[in-house]
């Protein structure tokens, strides 16, 4: 494929994975996320319950009708958030060059890390196998040479498909599909095109309605022909800062042993430290993840005093939170990670920290405070108030 590669990787209906993730008895159930009064509607339908009709934003009573045995979950969104950090966390150790779409999926530019594989969707099969594998999400990727043609080629194949829409192949693969199903075009502009003949994707392509098509959508109408055509110029948006970084295993099967859960940690803190050495940056924010033998989760952190890479201080923090935290339920997945980061290349021991204008009669709180603004990354506080936390 020549030029930029794109991938869109779409989570799979997010929010009923995530209960799975938490519940694996909702495994192979139609299963919806919504509120528990009448007038719910849908949030997120497992597949299991789309076989029966059932859709996002239907209204509760009806998908009930629809399918009696459905299983009705209410939504749990500070463990979707968790999750969908976790889902951002690990697709930007495959490119930095990510864009968020929403908190389910994501736009990654990968046209410099996929000349590394010989054959290129081995790349996005091992990113949806691994994810899968590691976190529990499952996803569909969209492959295209721009952000819409990837998004409508995510869309071909649900669940966990993975589908390449190269501009030579829009005309076989897009412009048959109906305008309802074209990214961009909102519930009232459909009826409104199909009143002047517009149906399909090829009629919005088409020159001869090109005229038409800038008279019934305004300012909008370029952009649609121009995507119809498969000649999207939006430029991904994104922030190459890293926040955090991590390292991950799954293990081969279900561990108890306090001994092999300490060595895998160990292993683990290992591997980070190197890691962030190499990338010559240090954290002061140690985490751990845990996946049990039931794909329930715990991720559990500490902030430590100091900015660190050293592996033995990884280990100490990630054992002492798992050591908090575990209870007693067999192992199926590890990761430790780093945040807070800063290089030391700008290692806070460089910066002169002034006191010039601290006034005399402030307070050491006020002292404290203004330490913490002159110092980004860090929090400064009393030996006392840690007694207390």
């Amino acid at each position: 494929m020549a030029g930029r590669v794109i991938f869109h990787i779409d989570l799979n209906s997010f929010f009923a994975s995530a209960e799975i993730l938490k519940n694996s008895a909702l495994e192979g159930l139609p299963v919806v996320v919504a509120g528990l009064h009448r007038r719910s509607v849908v949030s997120t339908a497992s597949y299991e319950a789309r076989a029966y009709g059932v859709h996002s934003a239907m209204p509760l009573l009806i998908a009930q009708e629809k399918c009696p045995q459905l299983v009705v979950v209410k939504g749990d969104y500070s463990w979707y958030e968790e999750l969908s950090e976790r889902f951002f966390q690990f697709m930007r150790q495959f490119s930095p060059y990510i864009e968020p779409a929403s908190i389910d999926e994501c736009y990654m530019d990968v046209t410099e890390p996929i000349l590394r594989y010989k054959r290129p969707l081995d790349f996005a099969w091992m990113i949806q196998q691994r994810l899968y594998e590691e976190i529990g999400l499952p996803c569909s990727i969209g492959v295209g040479p721009n952000k819409f043609l990837a998004k409508m080629a995510s869309d071909m194949r649900k669940p966990m498909g993975i589908t390449v829409l190269r501009k030579h192949e829009i005309s076989r693969k897009l412009w048959p599909l109906p305008i309802s199903e074209m990214w961009g075009i909102g519930k009232k502009s459909q009826p409104i095109l199909k009143e002047h003949g517009i149906h399909t994707i090829c009629d919005l392509a088409d020159e001869k309605n090109e005229s038409l098509i800038l008279t019934l959508l305004g300012k909008h109408g370029y952009t649609y022909i121009q995507n119809a055509r498969g000649n999207d110029t939006n430029k991904l948006t994104y922030n190459t800062t890293v926040q955090s970084i991590s390292q991950g295993t799954t293990l081969d099967r279900d561990v108890e042993d306090y001994d092999e859960i300490k060595t895998v940690l160990r292993r683990l803190a290992l591997s980070l430290s190197q890691r962030a050495k190499n990338e010559d940056i240090k954290g002061s924010l140690i985490s751990i993840s845990i996946r049990y033998f039931d794909f329930t989760n715990a991720v559990r952190s500490i902030t430590i005093q100091d900015y660190t890479s050293d592996a033995s201080v990884l280990f100490e923090h990630a054992l002492l939170l798992y050591d908090r935290n575990q209870n007693g339920k067999a192992v199926r997945h590890l990761g430790i990670g780093l945040g807070s980061l800063f290089s030391k290349t700008h290692s806070i021991d460089q910066m002169k920290l002034s006191l010039d204008d601290v006034k005399g009669h402030e307070s050491i709180d006020q002292v404290l405070d203004h330490l913490n603004k002159q110092i980004p990354g860090i929090h400064l506080t009393t030996a006392a108030k840690l007694k207390k936390q």
